[in-house]
This record gives C-alpha cells, sequence and structure tokens, in this order.
C-alpha cells in the first residue's frame, strides 16, 4: 500500500513540475513574442530610416570626413564646415554599427574614412590636440576662445576608442592616448579637478575676464563637457585599462554625482574654477530670461547623464554602486516630474524654479530630437532596474517611443526632425543634418534600446 501511495505522490508532483515548467515557458515565450516586435521596430529605425539614409550620402570623397549639412529630404545642403564633434560621432556611429553588423563591411570603411580625416587634417601637428572647427577642405577657423575645446577632444577619444575597438587599428588607439595625454597636460585642473572647458591654440585654459558678455560661456566649467569627458574616458578604459585613465574617470564620475548634480536631483549648468554654480536666481525673470543658456533645467541632459554615471561605474567594476545607482534614480524621477509632457509624451528643452514659486515653470516646451533619444535609452534601463517602482518607467518608455514614432521621425523622409512637430511643425522642413545634429545620440539609443529588449526576453 506505502509502495502504491509513493508511486502516486510521486506522479502528482512530475505532473506539477512539469505544468509549472510548460506555464514558465510559455510565459517566456510570451515576454518574447511580445517584444520581438519591438525589437523589429527599433531595429528598422536604426538601419533602414537612419543609418542607409545618412551613409554613403555624407562620405565626403572629395576632402576627406563627412559633410555637415544634410536637408529635410536627404541632400546635401550648402553649408560645410567641418565640427571635430561631428566628424567623431559619424566614426564612433560606423564604428559601432560594423560590430552590430558585422556582414555588411560598408560601416567600417565609413569610420576608416573619417578615422583618416581626423588623423590628418583635424589633429593640430604643431600644438597639439584637435581643431574645433575647419572648412570643408580642412583649414582651421579660428574663433575667440574656442580654437579648442575639451568637449571636441573628447568626442575624438569617444570615436577613436571605438574604431580601434571595431578594427584593431592601433594607430587609432595611439591617437587616443595621445589625445588624452594632451588634455591631461592643458585642460585637466589639478587645483579643483575636472577639465578647463576653452583653450588657445596652445592649448591654454581661456580665462574668463570682467569684459566677457555675461551671457558667453568662455572660461567657465561646464556640465556638458564633464559628462562627455567621462562618455570618452568610459570608451577609452574599456579598451585601455590605463591606471590614469581609471582615476580621471572616477573623477569625473564624482564630480558630477556629487557636485554638479545638486541636492534638489538635477544639474547646475555652468561652474566658476572652484565649482561654484553659476545663477541667475535671485535677478529678475528678464535677466533669467536673457540668461537662460547658462542657467536652467535641462531634463534631456539629466536622463543623458544618469546613463552615462552608470556606464561609467559599470567599467570601473565599482561593484554595487547603489550611490550612483539612486543618484540616477532621482534625476530621472526629477524630469519625469517636471520636465515631462503630460498630454502627449517627450521631454520638455527646460524649465526654471523662480523665487518664489512652489512649482517649476517650463520655460521652452519645445522637443529637441537628442533628448527623446537619450530618453529611450534611460528610461528602459530604469525600467530593467526598477521593474516593480510605483513611477512605472516602462509606461513612460513606451509612451515616448509613441511619441518619438509620431512626432520625432519623419516617415515620409526617414531621419529624425530636429524639434518635435508637435511643438514647432516648422521642423518638418528644417534641415535634418548640420554640425549639431548628425547620427550618434539616436543610433546609441535605437540600437541599446534593441539590445536591451533581446537581453529582457
Amino acid at each position: 500500500m506505502k509502495k502504491i501511495i509513493l508511486l502516486v505522490s510521486c506522479f502528482i508532483l512530475l505532473y506539477a513540475c512539469n505544468s509549472n515548467k510548460s506555464k514558465k515557458d510559455n510565459n517566456e515565450i510570451e515576454r518574447e513574442n511580445s517584444n520581438e516586435p519591438l525589437i523589429t521596430e527599433f531595429e528598422t529605425a536604426a538601419d533602414k530610416d537612419l543609418l542607409k539614409k545618412w551613409y554613403p550620402l555624407v562620405i565626403d570623397k572629395e576632402d576627406g570626413g563627412y559633410y555637415s549639412q544634410v536637408t529635410h529630404d536627404f541632400k546635401l545642403g550648402e553649408e560645410h564646415n567641418k565640427m571635430v564633434v561631428t566628424q567623431a560621432r559619424h566614426i564612433w556611429t560606423n564604428a559601432k554599427a560594423s560590430k552590430r553588423n558585422q556582414e555588411d563591411s560598408s560601416f567600417l570603411k565609413n569610420a576608416a574614412h573619417g578615422f583618416e580625416f581626423l588623423r590628418d587634417i583635424m589633429w593640430d601637428k604643431e600644438n597639439g590636440g584637435f581643431h574645433n572647427l575647419v572648412n570643408k577642405s580642412g583649414e582651421p577657423i579660428i574663433k575667440k576662445g574656442e580654437a579648442k575645446t575639451a568637449y571636441g577632444n573628447s568626442f575624438a577619444i569617444y570615436a577613436l576608442a571605438a574604431y580601434y575597438d571595431a578594427s584593431g587599428n592601433e594607430e587609432a588607439l595611439e591617437l587616443a592616448k595621445k589625445t588624452f595625454r594632451w588634455l591631461e597636460e592643458h585642460s585637466h585642473d589639478n587645483k579643483y579637478k575636472g577639465y578647463f572647458q576653452h583653450l588657445e591654440m596652445n592649448g591654454t585654459p581661456v580665462k574668463r575676464t570682467a569684459e566677457m558678455a555675461s551671457t558667453s560661456d568662455i572660461g567657465y566649467k561646464d556640465q556638458n563637457s564633464s559628462i562627455h569627458l567621462m562618455e570618452a574616458f568610459t570608451e577609452l578604459y574599456r579598451v585601455w585599462p590605463n591606471d590614469l585613465v581609471g582615476e580621471r574617470l572616477e573623477e569625473l564620475l564624482l564630480i558630477i554625482r556629487d557636485t554638479i548634480v545638486n541636492d534638489d536631483d538635477y544639474m547646475n549648468l555652468f561652474f566658476e574654477r572652484d565649482w561654484t554654480p553659476v545663477s541667475f536666481k535671485e535677478k529678475s525673470k528678464e535677466e533669467i530670461k536673457k540668461h537662460y543658456y547658462l542657467d536652467h533645467i535641462s531634463p534631456g541632459h539629466d536622463v543623458e547623464t544618469a546613463f552615462l554615471m552608470l556606464d561609467a561605474s559599470e567599467a570601473l567594476g565599482l561593484k554595487n554602486d547603489s550611490l550612483t545607482l539612486q543618484t540616477a534614480k532621482k534625476m530621472v524621477d526629477h524630469s519625469l516630474e517636471t520636465g515631462w509632457d503630460k498630454e502627449v509624451g517627450g521631454f520638455y528643452d527646460g524649465g526654471y524654479y523662480f523665487e518664489g514659486e512652489d512649482e517649476i515653470t517650463t520655460v521652452n516646451d519645445k522637443k529637441n530630437w537628442w533628448a527623446q533619444a537619450e530618453g529611450l535609452n534611460t528610461l528602459l534601463i530604469m525600467a530593467e532596474k526598477f521593474p516593480e517602482d510605483e513611477t512605472n518607467y516602462r509606461k513612460y518608455f513606451n509612451e515616448l517611443w509613441s511619441y518619438t514614432k509620431t512626432y520625432m521621425i519623419d516617415q515620409e523622409q526617414g531621419g529624425w526632425y530636429e524639434w518635435g512637430i508637435d511643438k514647432t511643425p516648422d521642423a518638418k522642413t528644417a534641415l535634418k543634418g548640420h554640425i549639431w545634429k548628425a547620427t550618434y545620440h539616436n543610433y546609441r539609443a535605437l540600437s541599446h534600446v534593441a539590445d536591451r529588449l533581446r537581453e529582457m526576453r
């Protein structure tokens, strides 16, 4: 009798296990199937609607590098001064695309084409460092206080490291190392840490003087160059784990996380040398508006920096870095609470906390392309890391993708508008590309999201 009971019990247990396994398998299949159409959407948006529209269109076979101006219907424009930032971003995009599309050799050729222009034309052979801006044929265009920038050189490092990773080209890695050392010698602030942004032709930091316009950022330190230096050193450290690179990367992470991000969970934008924020908070609203560029809240930069901090922490191998994760989460939460369009979705360009007012005021409700792209990437990261959080990041991610498809991606001509057409309908016929707009923000977001959705299946 006991044997019969034991056999029956085993049969019941085996049935239950198989039943649970079947349910688990069905749940996994359901999740996989639910993500599959979305993965296809992001892959299509990255490849057909972005990469194939831009390349090889912008390859300048006459003077090297990449053309800068692209019209709304993807024809070459007329203005083709070349900024190191844009040139480097094209290299980075093509290097990354080559790793995701290894059967297509054109992307690596595109990246090599851009690398040669950086090496042969944009690098200053007399003084070192990369020129910030050259004309189409490669002659330097010198703007006062902006002959060279830490920001521009950071993107060169970012591109060179990515190109080396994709190609194995040792010359690219050596140039990345050379650029890092040039910044170390000329731009790094050994007293207060961080980096001086504006540099003379010989690398001397530009000092701010009383003669400079109050609206000018020349001579200030800033969050934007800091976050992109951190981004560049993250990319470099992964292919060249040099001790000093790691030290500077961690230094930037701590400055950004603990100083640039303030107690109200958003970043101040510009700073004196000792990291005192530049603020016009006690001025009149007219003065604040006049100095908007220097002093406002930028949801796009906050959600972007949340990702860049987490990426830097991961590259450094910081285990259980809960402080960086919680700071990133607070920045995203603040951006959703104060910079999100609750009607149709999307992140506004900027807001401000005026003295004596309890709530934030949206001072620019336009929505730029890069903020929405960075938002997609970061929101999905938050959804993965905090799946049960009451904020429901996945809901916001879904809403932002719906907004982006409707108002940001050009469904007829391809590519992305510079501004969401819900607020800026004229963007439909505005330039698709210029020295400040190419493919880096949106390609990174689309490819990262597609890859992460696969991992979440």
